[in-house]
Order: structure tokens, then C-alpha cells, then sequence
């Protein structure tokens, strides 16, 4: 397939499930004195773009559960290429009588890790069952946080990771239709950090036009951006490098290695007393002007765009952050001093809810319900409640379906006695597989009732929609997914092998951390 774009013509690929163009250039390079600058439009290019192969992905070190894939991928600091996925049958030699909807996925990892190119998010799948065009973005990662100043003509200030997601959907909105796609009809989705990116761009008043609605999946709400110390951060990285924070010629001068291997340095210099801060050390800041504000406060004061319907999942998943900080087990009294330190005077209050409800000697599972409730589950409840009393349209999910076999999940998700952070992608993305393990009939039907939802949803902003769900889902009789609301009695979707609405779980905790303020 050839498309014709403002910028020169694109030549793809055709592969099985789609059509695929890789590695688009969407901003110039931000290398050399641009390293550190907001990303630049793209220079138009002669002769026809070679998609036919992904590119790399941005600057990151191997390690944890990146590092299996880590022989395969390829890193460098010239990485601003999106990947797009259009259904198979799409012919680009005539005009499409009704453009489809566009789907663009902003994908996790701390801020520190991850790619476009993950096979765990190819989208193919998506693009073809649903009849969408579907998009993955690079952004610059640890590179795009770095806070040394506040000048930016002579420092670094940080947030070029948001800002080449917003020079992305900028992007789409100039070309999408050049693939088929309808710019009036954008989806932004994404899960862990790509669901925080989803969040601020609810919030970023130029963000605005940019989308239609939004699909927030393991949103750690209460992890908190950065402040001031996004400065002190800045300051110990350039004592890694021997430059000073002031010294913006000499943190230009440094190989793109020295960079990555002292900000993977300074990335182990947190305070012992805010150990949320340690999921996320390098991250988005509030720097006044983008960004204004936390996520959580936006959303909970009505601070976003309400308008725009979203899709918020409220599955319990804080094991991950837990185990991968605690590798030993944790004492009554250690959890009972990191408690006291998150949560200053609302700390007795915290143990007494939940020191009864645990009786073994290592306190992690507890710690982990702690997390759980507090970054993930209830904070989006409430947000989802407020947003609902202001006029908003929300549909609440939680993925509830996790095979007994661990192996699954290596590499893609993480999975302990069954809470998984992300363990939907699998199913969304059809890429179990890339795991060496196929679905079974009902995880398959799960899988592709998933996308039933998911691709209503992009087509009308109702995931229950049976207009759209009868042109892609055919013989399938979904259950009906209601709106999140009060006169539904808060009901949200279990997306599991038996789909059902339910009552929200953990209600009475989350009317308890409500009460908190």
C-alpha cells in the first residue's frame, strides 16, 4: 500500500491481518542541540518513505521485565515514528466512502521503558476485527523528563515526552485520512504510564482538538507527578556527568549512553520515606504551563474535558509495585513506618482499617491492598463519580480473568496469585502468543468480545453500542455494558469468560478512602 501524506508518500506493507506502515516519521530528530527541545515538525521527504519495517525504539535500558526482549531491540535518541495499522480490505487506489475511526495507543513503562514496536502491542488484530485504524506512538522516555532549569533557552525543562504525544496526534490530525482514517473520530488510549499520558491530555487545554474521547487501562492515579523536586533530580543527574545543571552545552556534549547510565543512576536516589516515588522516579512534571496540576486533583475538581467519553478500569493490581520495591518480606513495624510516612496524620486511621484484615508476619499482601486501593481503585471511582455528577459519560471495567499458569504473562504483564497490572493487553492485542501460549475457546471469546466493546466504542463513544457491535461482532450476544452512574446503582463491566455488570468491588473501602479527603 502507497499513501500519499503532507509530508511525502509512504509505501507499507502488507502482512497478515492488515496493512502496516512502520516506523512514520511524525517530528524531525531531537538529537544534537535539539536533544532537549520540544519536538519539531517533520521535514518533508523526497522520493517515497520505506514503511515496510519498524524502527527504534527510544532511548532505554534493558532491565526487569523489559529485559527479555531487550536482545531483539533496538534503542536510539532519533526515534519519534509512529506505527499504523489499517484493516486488510482497505483499498488506498479510491477515496472511502465513510472514513474509520482512529485508535492511538500511548503505551506503558514508567516513563523509562517500553516501544511502539512491543509485539505485545501490535495492532493489527485490533485494526481488522474492529474497523479501525490504529496507531502506536514512540516518545521519548527517560530523555524527555530531564528538569536542570527553568529558562528553557538554557536548560532543560522537562515534559518533551508529553509534547512529542501531542506533536503525534498533531500528526494524525494533518495525514490520518491519507490511511483512511477519520480525524473527527480519534481515540487516545493507554495502560500504566500510557494511561497517566491519556490523563494529562485530558487535561492540557492544547490537547484539546487533538482527540474525541479517551480509554484510560491501569491508571495509577495517586502516583504524584513530579514538583520541585524534578529540579533536585536534575541536579543529581548532572553530578553523574560531571557537567553542572547550569552547563547546558556540556549535557548537550554527552553520548547518548551517558546520559541513559546516569539517569539509571540517579534513578536509585529516592527518599526511603516516599516510596511511591520510586515506581516512577523519572516522569512528567507540573511545570505551570502544560501541566498545571495532578491528575488525580484535574480530575476529582473537574478540571478536564468532560465532555469526552471515556472507558476507566478499576481492576486491583498494586502487586507489582510492591514486590518489585520489597524483594524480602516486611514487618509489622516496617509497614507501619512507611504507612506513617505516606500518610502523615491519616496514618492511624489506615492501620486500623487494615492491620486486622492480615494476620500473616510478612505484611506485603497488605501493603499491596494499601497500594491498590490508594493509587489505583478507589481514586478512579471517584474521579469517575465526579466526573459523572458534572455530565460526564464514563463505563467502568475490571478485567477479573487470569490464567492459573503464570508462564503466560512472562514477559508481557506481571501476575501474582492472580492480580495482574495490565493483564487485559494480551487479550486486547491478541498477543498471548508472543508468550508461547494460545488462548483457549472461552480466553479467545473473551478476547474478542473485548474488542466487540472496544471497537463500539471508538466507532459511537458507547461500548454498548449494537449498531456498531452488530457490523463487527456479527453473531455475538454481548451483555450490555451500562453507563457508570448512580441510578445504575454504580455498576461496572467484569470482563472475564463469563462477562457480567456488577456492583463495583471494595465499595465500603473505597467510601472509607473517600471520607479521608
Amino acid at each position: 500500500p502507497v499513501a500519499f501524506t503532507k509530508n511525502g508518500q509512504i509505501k507499507g506493507v502488507t502482512v497478515d491481518k492488515a496493512l502496516v506502515f512502520y516506523g512514520v516519521r511524525y517530528a524531525d530528530p531531537p538529537v544534537g542541540a535539539y536533544r532537549w527541545k520540544p519536538p519539531r515538525p517533520v521535514s518533508p521527504w523526497p522520493g517515497v518513505y520505506d514503511a515496510s519495517f519498524p524502527r527504534p525504539a527510544c532511548m532505554q535500558v534493558c532491565r526487569g521485565s523489559n529485559s527479555s526482549e531487550c536482545p531483539k531491540m533496538q534503542v536510539s535518541e532519533d526515534c519519534l515514528y509512529l506505527n499504523i495499522f489499517v484493516p486488510l480490505d482497505l483499498n488506498f487506489t479510491s477515496p472511502l466512502w465513510r472514513p474509520l475511526p482512529v485508535m492511538v495507543w500511548i503505551h506503558g513503562g514508567d516513563f523509562i521503558a517500553g516501544s511502539a514496536s512491543k509485539p505485545v502491542y501490535d495492532g493489527r488484530f485490533i485494526s481488522n476485527f474492529t474497523r479501525t485504524v490504529v496507531v502506536n506512538v514512540e516518545y521519548r522516555l527517560a530523555f524527555g523528563f530531564l528538569v536542570s532549569g527553568k529558562d528553557p533557552l538554557s536548560s532543560t525543562t522537562g515534559n518533551y515526552g508529553i509534547l512529542d504525544q501531542q506533536a503525534a496526534l498533531f500528526w494524525v490530525q494533518q495525514n490520518i485520512a491519507a490511511f483512511g482514517g477519520d480525524p473527527s473520530k480519534v481515540t487516545i488510549f493507554g495502560e500504566s504510564a500510557g494511561a497517566q499520558s491519556v490523563s494529562l491530555h485530558l487535561m492540557i487545554h492544547s490537547s484539546k482538538p487533538l482527540f474525541k474521547q479517551a480509554v484510560l487501562q491501569s491508571l495509577p492515579f495517586s502516583i504524584p507527578l513530579k514538583t520541585h523536586d524534578a529540579l533536585r533530580l536534575g541536579k543529581d543527574f548532572a553530578k553523574e556527568t560531571n557537567c553542572s545543571a547550569s552547563d547546558f552545552v556540556c549535557l548537550l556534549s554527552l553520548a547518548p549512553q551517558a546520559v541513559l547510565a546516569a539517569q539509571m543512576k540517579t534513578s536509585k536516589v529516592v527518599n526511603p520515606f516516599r516510596f511511591l516515588e520510586v515506581f516512577e522516579t523519572w516522569g512528567p512534571h507540573i511545570d505551570g504551563e502544560l501541566i498545571t496540576e495532578q491528575a488525580i486533583t484535574a480530575f476529582q475538581k473537574g478540571d478536564w474535558q468532560k465532555e469526552k467519553a471515556l472507558l476507566l478500569t478499576t481492576s486491583e493490581e498494586g502487586v507489582l509495585f510492591v514486590y518489585g520495591v520489597f524483594a524480602k518480606p516486611v514487618s509489622v513495624v516496617e509497614a507501619t513506618v512507611y504507612i506513617a510516612a505516606i500518610f502523615k496524620q491519616h496514618s492511624l486511621r489506615i492501620l486500623h482499617k487494615y492491620l486486622p484484615l492480615y494476620k500473616e508476619a510478612d505484611r506485603r499482601n497488605m501493603l499491596t491492598q494499601i497500594v491498590t486501593d490508594y493509587v489505583f481503585l478507589c481514586p478512579s471511582r471517584r474521579s469517575a463519580r465526579a466526573g459523572t455528577a458534572a455530565g460526564g459519560h464514563v463505563w467502568m471495567y475490571v478485567f477479573d480473568h487470569v490464567s492459573s499458569d503464570r508462564s503466560v504473562w512472562s514477559g508481557l504483564t506481571f501476575c501474582y496469585e492472580h492480580v495482574c497490572h495490565g493483564a487485559e493487553l494480551p487479550f486486547l492485542f491478541d498477543s498471548a502468543p508472543v508468550a508461547n501460549y494460545s488462548l483457549t475457546l472461552p480466553e479467545k471469546l473473551l478476547s474478542n468480545r473485548m474488542l466487540c466493546y472496544w471497537g463500539a466504542f471508538a466507532h459511537t463513544g458507547d461500548p454498548s453500542s449494537r449498531v456498531q457491535q452488530t457490523v463487527f461482532c456479527r453473531e455475538q450476544r454481548l451483555p450490555v455494558w451500562p453507563r457508570y452512574s448512580d441510578t445504575s446503582g454504580w455498576l461496572v463491566m467484569n470482563l472475564t469468560v463469563r462477562l457480567h455488570a456488577q456492583v463495583g468491588t471494595r465499595n465500603h473501602i473505597c467510601d472509607f478512602w473517600d471520607q479521608l479527603g
